[in-house]
């Protein structure tokens, strides 16, 4: 059984796995080959998904920019994208709602982000996905990428050996500590109060001080964004497969090597594995069992799937996911 993406529950889990295998094995066969052609079609192929990032002044935009930039598969766009992100702080405002609708009528699927939610916690997010028609996701995008350098490590020590007052802000900044207030001024530029606060905490309970930064980005919620980015991006990496299929096929008419690729096991699972993403990122189920039952099952399930009354995408996919359990069946036999 080829390797199936995690499904829909996966929170961490980066949702590229598909079309990766497609480009891995694509990439190989390229190289291997010495094919500049199919060369070309595997670097359009394995192209990062453009992400454009909106919301209005004040929300932390420019700070969830800065980390998702930094993400592998993605970059950011300033015109045209894939996936569109709003960022919203603590409510979603009518110019929030109207950036929404706009993405959607040009065809985009957006994903809105609730930056700063360790100042409202996770009970809006409900109400705050049927203000803005979207699905949300909450993130404190500061803490992604954290740089502590020694004056505000050993300013965290400091504070993990003699609490004190985070209450407030203004709490921390004017109540009696050894740490100068300007030192207490820049932490809080750097993490804001619950970044210090979760700092603290990590350290007293054992933590060394270069653990800080990865502890506070899993805090930071970026990855579970990522992963958001990842299930409304698996149709975009899905048609870019079967793009790469179908120059592939006109490059088969004269190269035997390109078609003995194509009808290979290799290209066969790996755009099963690319559909397989697409689907569940749909909310469907598709059954990674690996036994000759599951797989002849799986076939007549998706093959009945792309006759059906779905798009053009889901009837390839339903395809594609046939195509590959029949291979599978053929392999136990």
């Amino acid at each position: 059984m080829p390797r199936l993406p995690r499904g829909p529950e996966s929170v961490t889990g980066r949702r590229r796995e598909g079309a990766a295998i497609f480009v891995d094995v694509l990439t190989r066969f390229a190289q291997d080959g010495g094919d500049a052609a199919v060369s070309a079609v595997a670097a359009r192929a394995a192209a990062p998904v453009r992400v454009a990032v909106g919301g209005r002044p004040g929300v932390g935009r420019a700070t969830l920019t800065r980390a998702l930039a930094c993400a592998e598969g993605i970059r950011i766009a300033g015109g045209a994208a894939d996936v569109a992100v709003v960022v919203v702080a603590e409510s979603v405002k009518p110019e929030d709602r109207s950036a929404v609708a706009a993405w959607r009528e040009a065809g985009v699927p957006v994903l809105v982000v609730c930056n700063k939610a360790d100042r409202t916690g996770a009970g809006p997010q409900e109400a705050l996905r049927r203000a803005a028609g979207a699905p949300v996701v909450p993130a404190v995008a500061l803490l992604a990428g954290v740089t502590l350098d020694d004056e505000a490590a050993g300013a965290l020590r400091a504070l993990a050996a003699e609490p004190a007052d985070l209450s407030s802000h203004q709490a921390f900044l004017d109540c009696a500590h050894p740490l100068p207030r300007d030192v207490r001024l820049r932490l809080l530029r750097l993490l804001d109060r619950n970044g210090v606060a979760h700092a603290v905490a990590a350290l007293r309970d054992g933590a060394d001080a270069g653990q800080l930064p990865s502890l506070l980005r899993g805090l930071s919620g970026v990855d579970g964004v990522l992963a958001e980015v990842d299930t409304l991006a698996a149709p975009v990496r899905y048609r870019r497969v079967r793009a790469a299929v179908t120059e592939l096929q006109a490059l088969a008419t004269g190269s035997p090597a390109v078609a003995d690729f194509l009808a290979g096991d290799d290209a066969v699972l790996a755009a099963m594995t690319a559909a397989v993403d697409v689907v569940q990122a749909a909310g469907l189920r598709v059954d990674a069992g690996d036994d000759p039952a599951t797989h002849l099952r799986r076939a007549v399930r998706w093959r009945a799937y792309s006759r059906g009354p779905v798009g053009p995408l889901h009837r390839a996919c339903g395809a594609d996911i046939c195509r590959g359990s029949l291979r599978l069946l053929g392999r136990h036999r």
